[in-house]
């Protein structure tokens, strides 16, 4: 995969330099350019900013550095972190995995000129990202939560890609807690069924704690995860945990 980085920037992505991002680079998996937009400003203070039309505060970015920049980078997927954008989910970042070149374009003070999104749409898709309903200084931290939920799943990047399967979000559902060694630490034990060795109890335990955690925690994803996908068993933990699953009808 191959990701530009648009932004006023540049060092602010230091960190995409270090663990499993740094490792994909290594790997060539992964071929990430971070470009100033500066570059292609043109008066001697490098202006990448002005004040709006019809007035209000703050700032907007020019289109003239980001109609050169994007052209200088080529076609792809543009991508816009933005405030009014579709919120960012693990089907996105799945879909977004599956594609070959990413265009990051990274927004300051008010925004970029419209102008240049609608003249982009016109040559190549256009995705406005949203990392959840509030606003940030700018879109870079946003591009690297993209970028690390992205690169998690390219080929080859995880040293045990089955993790995948059973993490939060991967099946419309949050993972079950994890435990580790010691057995017991400053009087609290893991739970005695993840030592028991029975296989099958414990993928049950781990079902049911991954339906009841998500049920407190999510009840949006409670309720659109689809009904039909819930067994007896499942609705028997549900509801002993105090959420009763309500028809449709689920398989028995």
């Amino acid at each position: 995969m191959r990701a530009d980085v648009i932004t006023i920037f540049p060092d602010y992505f230091a960190p995409l330099e270090l663990s499993l991002v740094g490792k994909a680079r290594a790997m060539g998996v992964l071929d990430l350019q971070v470009h100033d937009l500066r570059t292609w400003t043109s008066d001697v203070h490098r202006t990448v900013d002005d004040t709006p039309y019809g007035g209000g505060p703050g700032m907007v970015m020019r289109p003239e550095p980001w109609g050169q920049a994007l052209e200088a980078v080529g076609d792809g997927t543009l991508i816009v972190p933005s405030p009014v954008g579709k919120p960012f989910t693990q089907a996105d970042a799945y879909e977004i995995a599956g594609l070959d070149h990413l265009i990051f374009a990274c927004g300051r003070y008010e925004g970029i000129d419209q102008r240049v999104i609608d003249e982009a749409a016109a040559r190549m898709p256009v995705r406005e990202i949203s990392l959840g309903d509030y606003v940030l200084f700018g879109g870079e931290v946003a591009v690297i939560v993209i970028m690390e939920a992205v690169t998690r799943l390219l080929p080859g990047v995880l040293g045990n890609a089955s993790s995948l399967d059973e993490e939060s979000h991967a099946a419309g559902l949050l993972e079950a807690p994890v435990y580790t060694k010691p057995a017991s630490w400053r009087d609290r034990e893991v739970p005695e069924i993840l030592r028991s060795g029975d296989h099958g109890k414990i993928a049950r335990w781990r079902r049911d704690q991954s339906l009841l955690r998500t049920a407190a925690r999510r009840p949006d994803m409670m309720a659109s995860y689809p009904r039909e996908s819930l067994d007896k068993a499942d609705r028997k933990a549900l509801d002993e945990g105090g959420f009763r699953i309500t028809p449709p009808a689920v398989a028995e």
